[in-house]
Parts: structure tokens; C-alpha cells; sequence
């Protein structure tokens, strides 16, 4: 308990240097322009757990999103599957929106932004956490630690894309979401969850455009609205859609 108090802490003191505000390395510029995009175009961030990896995609001038760069995680911490209550140590699975006001430049841990857990969907099955980061270090308690190397050029590229917009997609995933990985996982009670998560991820690989995400009947709708664009009600009737893949524990 001293542990996590200690961890929570740390991500909330302040550093005291301007790191937060650490241009973007000349080499990702020129990245950037290679693949038709620039510093404030959206970007969506993908974590694959099972891989430790962590990809920064951003959209370029087609409309679609290309890989930037993708980034070592050096710690997340549990198993794979979802985080279901504070002080279970786990990382969270699934769809989150993040927005400048999750981004922490007094991070004790260099840098941090958080998750943005619990969602709409935790909140549904009433899972419980806070101070879900990715953050510099190497040390995880329920976060996805980068190193401080690393975390300075996400956080970096996170500023400059909410020059121009609200918020960025993060899609937490145990995995790649292929058949290969779900049959070496297939005695795991959080297939039916995982196989929800990937109706969302397949749709970003095959369109490469972030679907938009909702909750309904306490599972992941994608791409899928009320008549006049109301949200959708987390324990509420699905609108109608594609057949659905059901999400459970």
C-alpha cells in the first residue's frame, strides 16, 4: 500500500524544468514529413501489452493515419487482461480519449499524461482506479512506464497535436489482435472482452481512420451513433447496427 501511495504521489509532484516544453527531435520532423503529415495533425497511440510495444500514428495529408514511430514499453504491470479495481496492479485494456487536461508536465515520472481510466465502459461494470499514466522511468504500478527518453518524445508529440485538437485516441490492447494470439490465448476469461476490443481495432487496420467508440448494453460499440448523435446509454439497447460481438469479464 505504501508502495502505490508512493507511485500516486510521484505522478502528481512537480519537477521544476521547462522539459515539458522540449521541441520535437529534428528526426521525427523530418518523420513526419516523409509520411505526409506534421507536429499538429491527430494522432491515435496504440499500446500492445503481450509485445511491450507502444505506436504513435498520425494522420497524414490522405486522410488516413501512418505509423510514426513505435516505442519500447519498459514496464506495464499485471497480467494480460483488463484493470478491474484499484490496487489490483493492472494496466488497463481498451478505448480512451485523452485531452490536455490529462497531460502532466510536473510529473515526478519526467513526464506523464493519463489514460483517461476509469471509461464509460469501466464505469458500466464498475471497475475502479485512478492515476492510470504513461509516464517516463521503468517502474509501473497499474501504468505503462517509457522511459524518460521515451515519454519525452511522446509527450512532445501529444502537445503539438492538441495545437489543433481536443483530444487523441489511445487503444490498450493485450495484444495484436490476430487469431494466431487469441488461440495461444484461448483458455483466458477475457476472450469475449478482447474479442470486443478487436472489432475496434480491426476497423482502425483496415480503414487506417480511428473508429469512434461508445458503450451500450456495458460493451464497445464502434462507429455507431443515436439518431441526432446522442450518446449512447452504457446499460441501455444497442442502436441497431452490425451484428455484435458480445463483451464480458
Amino acid at each position: 500500500m505504501l508502495l502505490l501511495a508512493s507511485a500516486l504521489a510521484a505522478c502528481s509532484q512537480f519537477v521544476g524544468d521547462n522539459r515539458h516544453n522540449v521541441p520535437l527531435p529534428k528526426a521525427l520532423v523530418e518523420r513526419l514529413a516523409a509520411i505526409g503529415s506534421s507536429p499538429t495533425e491527430p494522432m491515435v497511440i496504440r499500446v500492445f501489452k503481450q509485445s511491450s510495444e507502444l505506436e504513435v500514428w498520425k494522420r497524414t495529408s490522405t486522410g488516413d493515419y501512418a505509423l510514426l514511430k513505435s516505442y519500447p514499453i519498459c514496464k506495464w504491470s499485471g497480467a494480460l487482461g483488463p484493470k478491474i479495481q484499484e490496487g489490483d496492479y493492472q494496466s488497463p485494456e481498451g478505448f480512451y480519449d485523452v485531452t490536455p487536461a490529462m497531460m502532466n508536465p510536473k510529473s515526478n515520472y519526467y513526464l506523464s499524461f493519463n489514460v483517461g481510466f476509469p471509461n464509460k465502459f469501466d464505469q458500466a461494470w464498475n471497475r475502479t482506479g485512478s492515476y492510470l499514466m504513461v509516464h517516463g522511468d521503468c517502474l509501473s504500478v497499474g501504468c505503462y512506464a517509457m522511459t524518460d527518453e521515451g515519454i519525452k518524445e511522446i509527450y512532445a508529440l501529444a502537445r503539438e497535436t492538441f495545437r489543433g485538437n481536443g483530444s487523441f485516441q489511445i487503444q490498450l490492447l493485450p495484444f495484436r489482435m490476430t487469431e494466431a494470439n487469441f488461440a495461444v490465448n484461448a483458455a483466458s476469461p477475457h476472450v469475449p472482452f478482447w474479442r470486443d476490443l478487436k472489432v475496434g481495432s480491426d476497423l482502425f487496420e483496415s480503414t487506417r481512420r480511428p473508429p469512434s467508440w461508445d458503450v451500450c448494453e456495458k460493451r464497445y460499440v464502434f462507429n455507431r451513433t443515436m439518431p441526432g448523435g446522442a450518446p449512447l446509454d452504457p446499460l441501455g439497447p444497442c442502436p441497431p447496427g452490425p451484428s455484435p460481438i458480445m463483451a464480458g469479464l
